[in-house]
């Protein structure tokens, strides 16, 4: 329960899905955290702070977005200032929306992405790098779509693919300096993003009112494991392992957590 002990991480996306649950494994194994998201998740924010603070953990939380690197230079500088020190960045914040086909999306659709996915990921390591200690750790959140492409999302594949290269570069240019830099690459996880009514009509076309029930049956017939999808704390675990010293000599990987998504033939 001490893998993290005296450590502080940023995490972005932090007011729920797997963000919350990023703040909330790192802090069971002794990290204070700077939870940052939208000052429209404040509610949802002020949550994964009681969340983290249950655990016995500090949490500093700011809001910011990330396509706003301003913002995201003040909440990591108020964040380091609280807290001391910052050693792990976890640039988990990312959508998954405004689906279609490729060139059917517009102009709208494809730069929210972007800008969010890939230059919001790009932000947080440029507001937060300064402050990080030698002997640190990033991980990047990618998907499964960062391995593989998937029809009706090109924005987000497209995002999810440029982030790894974004990673394995930091890993390059931050190794001399004994930080680490990887990629977690989520297959379908429990949360609003994946369960919603926008994704169960993609995965069943054919159905005029998919329920979750028929959007798991379909995910389920994707994987190798018998599961339609893993837990949030199943991604946590992931990045645990690539914040703490258990990973110390990995960098530049791409670490896939999918239930065997991406292997099924």
């Amino acid at each position: 329960m001490n893998r993290m002990h005296n450590t502080v991480a940023l995490v972005t996306g932090a007011a729920g899905g797997m963000g919350r649950a990023h703040c909330r494994r790192l802090a069971e194994e002794g990290a204070d955290i700077i939870a940052v998201d939208l000052d429209t998740a404040a509610a949802e924010l002020a949550r994964t702070a009681a969340e983290v603070e249950a655990a016995g953990r500090v949490c500093v939380t700011a809001a910011a977005d990330v396509r706003d690197q301003v913002s995201l230079d003040v909440a990591v500088a108020d964040g380091v200032a609280a807290l001391g020190r910052l050693d792990v960045i976890v640039a988990n914040a990312g959508i998954y929306a405004d689906l279609g086909l490729s060139w059917e999306l517009t102009d709208q659709a494809w730069q929210r992405t972007i800008d969010i996915n890939l230059t919001g990921m790009w932000h947080t390591v440029r507001a937060a790098v300064p402050a990080l200690t030698d002997g640190g750790s990033i991980v990047i959140v990618s998907s499964t779509n960062g391995i593989t492409g998937a029809a009706a999302a090109a924005h987000y594949s497209a995002s999810k693919h440029a982030v790894v290269g974004l990673a394995r570069t930091l890993a390059n240019e931050l190794g001399p300096r004994n930080i680490r830099v990887n990629t977690v690459h989520p297959g379908s996880v429990a949360t609003p993003m994946i369960l919603n009514d926008a994704v169960y009509a993609k995965l069943c076309p054919d159905l005029p009112n998919p329920t979750r029930e028929d959007a798991a049956a379909v995910l389920a017939s994707r994987t190798l494991l018998p599961v339609p999808w893993v837990d949030p704390v199943d991604i946590s675990n992931a990045v645990l392992f690539l914040a703490s010293d258990e990973s110390r000599y990995v960098t530049g990987i791409q670490l896939v957590v999918d239930a065997g998504l991406t292997q099924k033939v």
